[in-house]
């Protein structure tokens, strides 16, 4: 799964995610996500899906399946907005819109 363990990392990366923070999102103590991501181990199918979910993309991408396309700057920081969004409660998602939509109006 060397190929897993390589798009884990390279996703993470690219989101500016730690590890740490993936695997408290995902619900995993960071030994057992740094086995994922060294490829010594490979994580079942639900935690896969919530791995695919805080990374945004896919399974099948994770694994290969999916080529991912080229994606432009502007689409990878929304991902990675998305993905930050996803580690927020209601409150600090509320307080973030408001002040996106303040940039956005100036």
């Amino acid at each position: 799964m060397d190929a897993l363990a390589r798009a884990l990392r390279t996703r993470a990366k690219g989101l500016g995610l730690s590890h740490a923070a993936i695997a408290r999102r995902i619900g995993v103590s960071e030994r057992r996500y740094a086995h994922y991501v060294t490829g010594r181990n490979e994580p079942d199918l639900a935690t896969l899906v919530r791995i695919a979910k805080a990374l945004q993309t896919s399974p099948n991408e994770l694994l290969g399946f999916a080529a991912e396309t080229k994606r432009s700057k502007r689409a990878l920081l929304r991902d990675r907005l998305n993905a930050a969004a996803e580690a927020m409660d209601d409150r600090q998602l509320e307080v973030t819109v408001i002040q996106a939509e303040a940039i956005a109006a100036s």
